[in-house]
């Protein structure tokens, strides 16, 4: 469930967002991605979950990230840099289209895994879960491989306005559940809605944890 944070944690994440972010590059080799020389955090998640929307949102422009209708739009490792702090938000490739090209989904899949096993500064990984339909086979495997890795990740359940309560109180339990026993899992799962702007202001805050309050100016 969303935790409860301070009013001025709740602050730090509402400053940390104030000014823009702006797109930096899109990357589809590891070798092509920047000095890792400021704090990354990754969003990942299935085709559609709502990645580039929940984004958007979060930073407070409409069109930062691409949005589409089209599963598997995304098809590269984009990211966004803060202009107030050393902060780069990294929108991963969907994953699970199976529609896709094999060729591509190969391509993806290479390109996802080289990055999560070789980026020394990623804080933490926000794998997107669509509240609407809970963990599936290709979440699952993502956590195994973020275990094996010992990536730090939290799982962000989104389109939270979408299902009936009754039917979220149940998806929400099934994924408590599931990473209960996780070793790389943190505690906790996020509650978010990028049409009501549900839990964003928590994740921002949350986010916000990783900079020192000095290096936000």
């Amino acid at each position: 469930m969303n935790e409860t944070v301070s009013q001025q944690e709740l602050e730090a994440g509402r400053l940390l967002f104030a000014r823009p972010f702006h797109f930096v590059k899109g990357c589809v080799r590891v070798a092509d991605l920047p000095a890792d020389d400021r704090v990354e955090i990754a969003f990942a998640g299935r085709s559609n979950v709502g990645k580039s929307s929940l984004i958007n949102r979060l930073t407070g422009r409409r069109n930062l990230a691409r949005t589409s209708n089209t599963p598997g739009r995304t098809q590269e490792l984009n990211l966004f840099d803060s202009e107030r702090a050393p902060l780069r938000i990294v929108d991963m490739p969907g994953f699970g289209f199976a529609r896709a090209p094999k060729p591509a989904v190969a391509a993806w899949t290479r390109l996802i895994h080289a990055y999560l096993k070789g980026r020394s500064n990623l804080r933490r990984v926000f794998l997107l879960i669509d509240s609407r339909h809970g963990p599936k086979a290709n979440d699952i495997s993502v956590m195994n491989e973020l275990d094996t890795n010992a990536v730090s990740y939290k799982i962000v359940l989104t389109k939270v306005d979408k299902p009936s309560q009754r039917a979220l109180d149940a998806t929400i339990a099934a994924t408590e559940k599931l990473i209960a026993k996780r070793a790389a899992a943190f505690p906790g799962i996020g509650l978010t809605s990028s049409e009501t702007g549900e839990g964003i202001d928590l994740l921002r805050a949350e986010i916000a944890r990783f900079l020192p309050a000095g290096d936000m100016n």
